[in-house]
């Protein structure tokens, strides 16, 4: 197996405890601060459908201000959010500007394929969103509250099985003057680093020591051309955001607009976005309060298309340029068997309206709201009313000629349009009182809830003329004119639930929730369609028992114990009915067309459960200047959808049933330190979190332990991989050489060995070839992850830095592996820069050129493309400074605090990025940029997708 993936981090202790020091000197620092211990005492947190203290809170909860989001100048607030809370995993899955991350709370429970299967429900201001958080401003937040745990997500139903992120945006405060803010930041990003190809001396060698291929008409080895600097350019990114915020006596309001764009180091890539918000409350007489909160975005996205994979295997040896110093167009390279059209920003650039990719979005989320005080005391009845809209116009247009050797090739245009209608209806009442001991808070729901998409796409050939691009695909021949019946979809789908929940507390020291929710959805089949879910949790809080009072330095010690069920809908709509796929075929001299099936019908599809166990213990020690939290929990999902074979007589090849079991379990650790607080001198403040998730399969459908297709496995992880080990090379005179890896020693001798796992005879020799027999199932989850964050502060100076850390796991770079072409060792394009085995340098670790090759690539080269996956990342480092309130006081200015930052500044303890130089976290899907399968859309990876940069800010915040 890869010597990278196999090495141990030795260091892993060393930057962990690094990690815990800032706690680990909060006794010996700690001043009494009994206002610190009321202020925690006091706190609030959304619990979803009302709030609750945190000292009362039974569920597993995880709160992140507003203010902590915003020290991460970023396009959305999933990058923000990134390494601030255990159990959440954020993960980028495309360095495009403008691309969503990837979520996961606590693990991957579900197999299906199904979109957002896996991903957490986000909640705006009490109402489900229909959007991204991508579509959010972070200046717009108050906070942000992830619910984990069954016993807190249950009462969002099937909806929440995978977390619940609840978003509170700000909002105006009653009594308030007008507050005018205006938060900016703007920079550069820069190459993080360049994907790590050879130089022409380098690949000139490779070729000559491969032997198969000389150079082509364009080639000569006294060129060393980098194609990578004429191809990234460093970018811009800015950010404006005006807002205003007040209130009379009788309501409050705020309202703001946002500007966001952000080119990308690759040419013809941009992301722009557009927003205004606007939030009322308003007080009518003493019985009656109503509001609305209103987002509403636009966003253009261009340039998706290109990507880096074609000008990093760019073979060196080509003079980019003409003997006139003109671009050259094409190039021809590996003795005349390669012809490339070749990418250079100049050329790009110069494309004009040869070439279009864009997306525009226009989407408006908006909530409504009317709250009744009811006679009796404590009592409440409450309106939502959710109204969304979000409409997607995507067009694409490539000239004749462009990217095809041939300068005569057809031009091509699509156009796709999509809609989504949701509309939600809430009713709800709540009982809230106390009566003297025992406090009581109960809520009763009923709502409703309607989807409803549309998309249609449509493409052409031989668009008459550059100027029509993709906006008349009517002028083309007919013939040429393509409506997919596939690519024409529509789709409504509904959810009907009702839900109750209990809270009750005694003597602040006894607290238990009980919830109860019925959810019924359209997408299932009759019989099927409604399931109830219940959750408890109970809570006791040691620190108020009478035998406690004694104990100054413990301020909080809490014991949390939850149980609950929630489920998935994971089903796309209509699937319990079968598919139908349309045909064109003909009939005489007549063409029609007809339909088959193409999936089949299951009318006992049903819902995918989940039951979690936690357990919790929250705790604050000298006046809750250290405080943190450790839980430990257990889901077991089961009635999974997945894949059932049928015989070939059916017409099929399978059917979907629920039939499939996963687990998640692990713990989390957070802890977070005041170390120093001294107002008029040095304060110092840090947090550390800490987390380990187990996931595996426990049963596949029809009792089988594998299925190779999808890389599941019994007993493994949901993204585990199926391949040979790597063990080494094989070297002249290694003994059963030519039983293993049957062939002439010239051949295989400095090609990869793989571990092999069959028998011997009784004189020691194996018994067979190594063969698929051999692969291993590899787990690639890390062993554990987490992230911290500290703050320094002296007098009006600010330094804070936000980080992210792994241990273990499996990490695919396709670059080193047979998936990019870009390690195949035999000169046809360009290598990635390896020391590979030659005659002379028998020590190397990657095979010798030109031999033993499956394909065009090394056999068992797929072995080359895992690492450790090991790192400690610093993902921001922030130099602020707020200007002095006596001197802001003359001009009627609030606040007034200008800032740098850096992102991606430091990568620490990753084997990867010592050897490659690289980012270690991952730049795409398993299906994206790969000219080879290999892996699953799940799974990520490090492909030839934008390289990762290095970005420098400035920014300024104002409010007056």
């Amino acid at each position: 197996m890869n010597r990278f993936y196999l090495a141990k981090t030795n260091k892993a202790a060393l930057f962990f405890a690094m990690a815990l020091l800032p706690s680990g000197l909060a006794y010996s620092q700690v001043k009494k601060d009994t206002a610190t211990k009321e202020k925690k005492i006091e706190e609030v947190v959304m619990i979803g459908y009302g709030t609750q203290r945190k000292e009362a809170v039974t569920g597993s909860v995880a709160t992140v201000k507003g203010d902590a989001l915003r020290e991460v100048p970023s396009a959305n607030i999933t990058q923000a959010l990134q390494g601030r809370t255990a159990g959440v995993d954020i993960s980028q899955s495309s360095t495009k500007p403008g691309a969503a991350l990837q979520i996961r709370i606590r693990g991957t429970r579900s197999l299906s394929s199904n979109s957002g299967a896996n991903d957490p429900l986000v909640v705006l201001d009490g109402i489900p969103f229909a959007g991204s958080l991508s579509d959010i401003s972070s200046s717009d937040i108050k906070s942000i509250d992830i619910l984990k745990d069954a016993s807190a997500t249950a009462i969002y139903g099937s909806r929440g099985a995978n977390g619940v992120i609840l978003v509170t945006s700000n909002r105006g405060t009653k009594g308030q003057k007008p507050r005018f803010s205006y938060n900016t930041f703007t920079g550069v990003q820069t190459l993080f680093s360049k994907y790590p190809v050879m130089d022409g001396p380098k690949f000139a060698k490779l070729r000559a020591d491969a032997g198969i291929y000389t150079n082509g008409t364009n080639e000569s080895n006294n060129n060393n051309t980098d194609w990578q600097k004429l191809y990234y350019k460093p970018a811009m990114i800015t950010s404006h955001d005006v807002g205003v915020s007040g209130g009379t006596e009788g309501g409050n309001y705020n309202a703001g607009i946002s500007y966001f764009k952000q080119d990308a180091i690759v040419p013809l890539q941009n992301y722009e976005r557009f927003s205004i918000r606007l939030a009322l409350d308003q007080q009518v007489g003493k019985s009656f309060k109503f509001g609305f909160t209103t987002n509403t975005n636009y966003t253009e996205t261009e340039g998706n298309g290109i990507n880096s994979g074609a000008v990093v295997g760019y073979s060196p040896l080509v003079n980019p340029y003409n003997a006139d110093g003109s671009l050259l167009s094409l190039m021809n390279t590996a003795g005349g068997n390669d012809n490339t059209w070749i990418y250079t920003r100049e050329r790009l650039n110069g494309l004009g309206g040869k070439y279009v990719d864009e997306s525009k979005i226009f989407a408006s989320y908006n909530n409504l709201y009317g709250e009744l005080t009811l006679p009796l005391n404590g009592l409440k009845y409450r309106l939502n009313v959710g109204l969304d809209y979000r409409t997607t116009n995507s067009g694409n247009y490539t000239g004749v000629g462009v990217f095809n050797t041939n300068p005569a090739s057809a031009s091509s245009a699509g156009r796709g349009n999509n809609q989504t209608y949701h509309w939600v209806l809430e009713n709800l009442l709540t009982y809230d009182r106390t009566f003297g001991k025992h406090k009581i808070n109960a809520v009763g729901l009923y709502s409703a809830e309607n989807n409803r998409y549309i998309s249609t796409y449509m493409s052409a050939l031989n668009v008459p003329a550059d100027f029509f691009q993709y906006y008349n695909l009517g002028q083309s021949p007919q013939a040429d004119i393509t409506v997919n019946p596939n690519d024409q979809i529509y789709s409504q789908t509904g959810l009907l639930s009702a839900m109750g929940r209990v809270m009750y507390t005694f003597d602040n020291k006894y607290m238990l929730t009980a919830t109860l929710r019925a959810d019924g959805s359209s997408r299932l089949a009759p019989g099927n369609k409604w399931h109830t879910y219940p959750a408890i949790s109970l809570g006791w809080n040691v620190t108020n028992e009478s035998f406690m009072q004694n104990v100054k330095a413990l301020n909080l010690l809490k014991f949390r114990f939850g149980w609950g069920q929630t489920s998935n809908q994971a089903v796309n709509p209509y699937s319990t009915l079968g598919g139908l796929t349309v045909t064109p075929y003909n009939f005489g001299t007549t063409n029609s067309s007809g339909v088959y099936v193409n999936q089949a019908p299951n009318s006992g599809l049903g819902w995918e459960y989940s039951k979690t166990q936690n357990y919790g213990v929250d705790f604050g020690l000298f006046n809750n200047r250290l405080t943190g939290s450790v839980e430990y929990y257990r889901t077991h999902t089961f009635d999974l959808l997945a894949n059932k074979g049928l015989p070939a007589s059916s017409g099929l090849s399978f059917v979907t049933k629920n039939v499939a079991e996963t687990e998640n379990k692990g713990l989390e650790v957070s802890l977070n330190g005041l170390i120093i607080s001294n107002p008029d001198g040095f304060s110092w403040e840090a947090g550390v979190n800490f987390y380990s998730n187990k996931n595996k399969i426990l049963a596949l459908s029809s009792g089988i332990d594998r299925d190779v297709n999808n890389l599941w496995f019994v007993g493994h992880n949901i993204n585990s991989l199926y391949d040979y080990q790597y063990v080494g090379l094989w070297q002249a005179g290694d003994p059963y050489q030519n039983i293993l890896e049957p062939g002439t020693a010239a051949d295989v001798v400095g090609s990869i060995k793989v571990l092999y796992t069959g028998g011997y005879n009784a004189d020691g020799t194996p018994v067979r070839a190594i063969g698929p027999d051999d692969r291993q199932i590899i787990d690639t989850a890390p062993d554990w992850q987490g992230g911290f964050n500290t703050k320094f502060s002296y007098k009006n100076f600010e330094l804070s830095a936000v980080g992210a850390f792994q241990h273990g796991g499996v990490l695919i770079s396709t670059l080193y592996g047979s998936a990019s072409y870009l390690n195949r060792l035999t000169g046809r394009g360009n290598n990635v820069d390896v020391d590979y085995w030659t005659p002379e340098n028998t020590d190397a670790y990657y095979p010798r050129p030109g031999r033993h090759l499956s394909g065009d690539n090394p056999k068992y080269s797929s072995t080359l493309a895992m690492f450790d996956a090991s790192y400690l990342k610093i993902r921001t480092i922030t130099l602020g400074y707020n200007v002095n309130k006596d001197f802001l006081k003359d001009l009627k200015i609030n606040s007034f605090r200008i800032y740098v930052t850096v992102t991606n500044p430091f990568v620490f303890f990753s084997p990867y990025h010592k050897f490659s130089g690289m980012d270690p976290e991952p730049n795409s899907t398993g299906d994206q940029n790969q000219a080879v399968s290999g892996y699953q859309a799940r799974q990520l990876v490090i492909g030839t997708n934008n390289p990762s940069t290095r970005n420098y800010l400035m920014g300024l915040n104002l409010t007056f």
